[in-house]
């Protein structure tokens, strides 16, 4: 009995923390519902401050860090919030390896990560973006972030200009960099907007890899959905804003 309640004493101060943490959690998916990423943010980040091994409030403050840091001014700044959120999401992907949403979630904050090195940096960190989008493929087949993020690897191998491309076959392999093909990027794409159309963000970048292979017409029909469809995410006025600025710039 005496082993009973010292046990009982030492779990049961563990329980208010739980639920602060759970509550956290639920008020910061109510927050980013309504497209208010800081406040979101900061109910996540109080959350695994709760409860350091809290799978949903770490890969959910990657996301909302992310989404804050894609359009933040100040580069310096906004260099230190993706690595913040790529440290979120390896720390989520610890705690539940088995689940796709983590995994997306590192690749995202790496590849934003990367955006900021040089080109032979830059292709390193295109290794550990294919290897965890396809990790969360792996893991669910239909996952649209995994979509996109495979998606764009392959438009961002084709991208690449010559100097880049000597360091990708160096990272990745003569047979990897090969592999990247531009319709392979409209395939995986093009599935992310079927299994999620409602995201602006799959049909802008679908867009872009048309209007890259000079396809206009298939191009301006994405630019078009952006521009019309409804802002569900937090970005999505600024994806809106680039719609517009680059449909008027497709050439006719």
């Amino acid at each position: 009995m005496r082993k009973f309640i010292l046990a009982a004493a030492l779990v049961l101060p563990c329980a208010p923390l739980a639920a602060q943490s759970n509550d956290h959690v639920l008020r910061g998916d109510e927050a980013y519902a309504a497209l208010r990423a800081a406040d979101a943010l900061a109910h996540y980040e109080a959350a695994v401050s709760q409860d350091s091994t809290g799978y949903d409030a770490l890969w959910k403050a990657s996301r909302s860090l992310a989404d804050l840091a894609e359009y933040e001014p100040d580069k310096s700044k906004r260099a230190d919030m993706y690595v913040r959120a790529e440290r979120l999401a390896r720390l989520a992907v610890e705690a539940n390896p088995d689940d796709a949403e983590a995994h997306f979630h590192l690749a995202r904050a790496v590849g934003r990560v990367a955006l900021s090195k040089g080109p032979k940096d830059r292709v390193k960190y295109g290794k550990i973006v294919r290897d965890e989008a396809l990790e969360t493929l792996r893991l669910d087949p239909d996952h649209p972030g995994g979509l996109h993020v495979m998606g764009m690897w392959h438009a961002e191998v084709r991208r690449l200009p010559g100097i880049a491309r000597f360091f990708a076959k160096s990272f990745l392999g003569g047979q990897i960099l090969g592999s990247a093909k531009w319709e392979e990027a409209v395939r995986l794409l093009s599935r992310a907007v079927e299994v999620d159309p409602q995201r602006l963000a799959h049909h802008l970048d679908l867009a872009r890899i048309h209007r890259d292979m000079d396809q206009y017409d298939q191009a301006r029909v994405h630019y078009q959905h952006v521009i019309d469809g409804a802002a569900t995410d937090y970005n999505d006025e600024h994806y809106k804003a680039e719609a517009r600025d680059e449909l008027t710039k497709l050439k006719r």
